[in-house]
């Protein structure tokens, strides 16, 4: 039966994934209980926690130890998840729970340390060390330092290895293991490739939709939707198409020609002409050589002969 479990907990072993996704929801349920605990004293004078914030902490992870690690040899993160901790310096093949040493040692470490990490400026800044402030200070930030290294390499070794997350489930010898045997999950991928799908074509319109030139689309609409009457040569004077402007449609404001005999206002044409350099008027496909203005005499006069 032992070489059954150790069997199991070999074919079955909790993945990197699992342990570090533990430690996010254990950090998440940190700030969430700060955050209800705040609310609290919101009607309260502002500040009034921040002078015993670290100490308010510290009890509040303390509470939180009491009812998880200590009871139950798991964080709330490993208890969604399935996971719980094992007395790894054990060398019984069976589950063996964490000791009371263990157990206090972790408090220490983890509510402890964050304290202390808070709380040393504080402490070392009294006036009862005096001068020697400085090499304290000076200590606890190369200790600090030491304590990050020696983490990012348990961390290295941690990838390699799968086990022990944190320097202190590593000094402490606690290891992360399945409380109940973990049954193959049959997944279907039909959600995700649909999710995929959608994802992959919202991402090509993000794309593709800046790269299309809206305003000559729709001037060549436009055209399309309201061709040109078959007008003779006679008719084409300036005064009968200078009545309208060949984007709007209503009485030209500012009157402007592109090099052909039709007109524009001149907000239209320069808005469509920045919008796009290759503009071609939308009733003869004139493309745009100058924007000139109309000559008013000419018009005046043109428009007295109707």
């Amino acid at each position: 039966m032992a070489m059954a479990k150790n069997n199991m907990e070999d074919i079955n072993p909790v993945l990197r994934i699992s342990q570090l996704d533990a430690i996010e929801l254990n950090k998440a349920l940190e700030q969430l209980i700060w955050t209800q605990f705040n609310t609290c004293f919101q009607g309260f004078k502002p500040g009034l926690l921040s002078r015993f914030e670290p100490e308010i902490k510290a009890f509040l992870w303390l509470f939180l130890w009491r009812y998880t690690v200590y009871s139950k040899n798991a964080t709330v993160g490993q208890a969604i998840l399935n996971i719980h901790y094992k007395n790894d310096f054990s060398q019984s093949p069976k589950y063996q729970p964490l000791n009371k040493q263990q157990k206090v040692w972790f408090a220490l470490i983890s509510v402890g340390g964050r304290w202390l990490e808070e709380r040393s400026y504080d402490l070392f800044s009294n006036n009862l060390f005096g001068s020697s402030f400085h090499r304290m200070k000076h200590a606890i930030h190369v200790a600090s330092g030491l304590v990050k290294v020696f983490g990012l390499l348990n961390f290295l070794i941690f990838l390699q290895q799968g086990k022990f997350a944190t320097l202190t489930e590593r000094l402490l010898g606690i290891r992360s293991v399945f409380h109940k045997p973990q049954g193959v999950r049959q997944v279907g991928f039909e959600y995700m490739n649909r999710e995929i799908l959608w994802h992959g074509f919202a991402e090509f319109l993000i794309f593709l939709l800046p790269l299309i030139n809206t305003q000559k689309l729709k001037a060549k609409l436009f055209s399309w939707c309201k061709p040109v009457q078959g007008l003779r040569l006679i008719d084409l004077s300036l005064a009968v198409i200078c009545k309208e402007c060949c984007l709007c449609g209503e009485w030209p404001t500012m009157p402007h020609t592109i090099g052909c005999t039709h007109v524009f206002c001149y907000y239209c044409i320069k808005s469509h002409y920045i919008a796009d350099m290759y503009f071609t008027c939308p009733k003869c496909n004139t493309q745009v050589h100058s924007l000139q203005p109309l000559e008013f005499k000419v018009e005046i006069s043109e428009i007295h002969t109707l």
